[in-house]
């Protein structure tokens, strides 16, 4: 049967920009173990140390009264504790769109979509490296849903020189969205040229850029127990300019951690709190948010995996952690899978349903994510979309008012009958119940009759409608003109290095 094209439906309003968990946090660890846990990672800071290559760093924490030998810094218990307690609990981070600013604090429930990825698929094009192209196709795609909260800077532009490419990952930003920023820390250059160009375009003072964090980084440390120039670097940079660190171990258990989730939480936890401390030292009160991303690695081929147990029991661990020290955390979702196919919905699914009872605060690689990180796909970031979308739609809890519970429509309907034309029901058909984005609700016949169009295909045709039909929100020529003429300046200086 040839195959009709499908009618993209009309797009409903949504309204998932400011979400709260509407579930208690759940619990793998015992508070008695979370409290050792606690414990273990103060005493491997203290007696193991961490490995921080950067000279600058050594000697802004040695002068805070760390040991430091050699690249070793042995960070005193006091001196973390004292971090923890300078560590913002809550906070607003900004957007460009004031209506999209977003508080942090624990409670709240953020997405981002894909981060870091250096390639691109869609079933139209196929695989290939990321360009810019595809990076500002990305961007307007996460602008064009709500349930995405931030930005997130994927897949890279690999057909930019390095020395210009945050120039053009910022304009791309400015230029499409108005959502939260995020930026890569590659060495203080290039930070402080996007900083620099964030400021003119939002038209703010330095000093009011200082007050809110209004861009971001993931700063992640080399496990184990080791923090790398330009992570370094970047908790100072951005600490000393107010803006937000989001401080993430990779710990891949039986690889880079150890092969039981007590373990690599333990070494999650002392990593997380060496780069909190140290972004504190260089400024007490910057904001900065406790990172947990920890699965397991295949010990067949040493791949990492997500999704799986491990993955979703670290992801609780992670939460009970970061309850423990009081901060607002962020986590993952992902999918090792190759392609688009059901074991990636599945891995990406799981790793989602477990943040949700972690209760992550800001859950980063939701939509898109394949290869373990290496591809955002297309068709599975509209297809992810919808589980964020129907979560969002769940976490706004049950409607529990006088109306809702009225036995009214009960009363109206005979035994044997049918509520389709109750009054309860004519006033809330088109609003009391998820809307599919992509899934297809009709029976088989109708199914049949339209093509028997599947998933993947029915993604496609939603992620190209969202594409042609894209128009930059207000204010965002605005804002890339106030930085048109100093981001000229820049690339003809041939932009900034990027740190080793």
């Amino acid at each position: 049967m040839a195959r009709r094209q499908r009618k993209i439906p009309m797009v409903r309003k949504t309204n998932y920009g400011q979400l709260h968990h509407a579930l208690g946090p759940q619990s793998v660890l015992s508070e008695d173990n979370v409290a050792q846990i606690h414990e273990n990672a103060l005493h491997v800071l203290q007696e193991l140390g961490i490995s921080i290559l950067l000279p600058e760093a050594r000697e802004l924490l040695k002068s805070a009264g760390a040991q430091v030998q050699d690249h070793m810094v042995h960070f005193p218990r006091d001196m973390v504790e004292n971090a923890l307690q300078t560590a913002p609990k809550r906070y607003t981070m900004r957007a460009p769109d004031p209506d999209k600013d977003q508080e942090i604090y624990l409670g709240r429930q953020l997405f981002a979509s894909s981060g870091g990825c250096p390639n691109a698929y869609d079933r139209i094009r196929g695989r290939r490296p990321g360009d810019l192209e595809s990076y500002r196709e990305a961007i307007q795609l996460q602008q064009s849903f709500d349930i995405i909260h931030k930005l997130s800077p994927a897949p890279e532009p690999q057909d930019v020189p390095n020395h210009l490419r945050h120039l053009a990952m910022v304009e791309t930003q400015i230029a499409n969205a108005d959502k939260a920023l995020a930026i890569y820390a590659r060495g203080r250059a290039q930070v402080y040229q996007m900083f620099e160009l964030i400021q003119s375009a939002l038209g703010i003072s330095e000093d009011e850029f200082r007050a809110n964090p209004y861009c971001s980084t993931v700063i992640n440390t080399n496990s184990p127990r080791l923090i790398d120039n330009p992570m370094a670097q970047g908790l100072i940079d951005f600490a000393r300019a107010g803006q937000l660190t989001i401080v993430t171990p990779f710990c891949l258990a039986g690889a880079m951690a150890p092969i039981t989730v007590a373990g690599a939480l333990t070494l999650q936890h002392a990593e997380a709190l060496a780069g909190i401390t140290l972004a504190q030292t260089a400024s007490a009160g910057a904001p900065v948010m406790y990172g947990g991303f920890g699965s397991n690695v295949d010990m067949k081929s040493g791949a990492p995996a997500f999704g799986t147990p491990t993955h979703m029991q670290m992801t609780l661990g992670s939460g009970q952690l970061a309850r423990h020290i009081g901060l607002p955390w962020r986590s993952a979702a992902g999918a090792a899978s190759n392609t688009h196919d059901m074991q990636a919905a599945s891995e990406n699914t799981m790793a989602i349903m477990a943040t949700a009872m972690a209760q992550a605060t800001l859950t980063l690689h939701t939509a898109g994510w394949l290869e373990g990180g290496l591809t955002f796909g297309y068709e599975k970031f509209i297809n992810d979309i919808e589980v964020l979308q129907i979560l969002g739609h769940f976490s706004k809890g049950v409607d529990q008012s006088a109306a809702a519970m009225s036995l009214d429509p009960i009363t109206e309907v005979m035994p044997g009958g049918h509520f389709f034309e109750t009054g309860q029901t004519m006033e809330r058909y088109g609003s009391e119940f998820y809307d599919p984005l992509v899934a297809d609700l009709s029976n088989f016949g109708t199914w049949e009759a339209a093509g028997s169009i599947p998933s993947q295909e029915r993604a496609t045709s939603l992620w190209q409608a969202r594409l042609t039909e894209f128009t930059p929100p207000s204010g965002c020529a605005e804002r890339l003109g106030r930085m048109a003429a100093r981001l000229a300046q820049m690339r003809e200086a041939r932009g900034a290095p990027i740190l080793d």
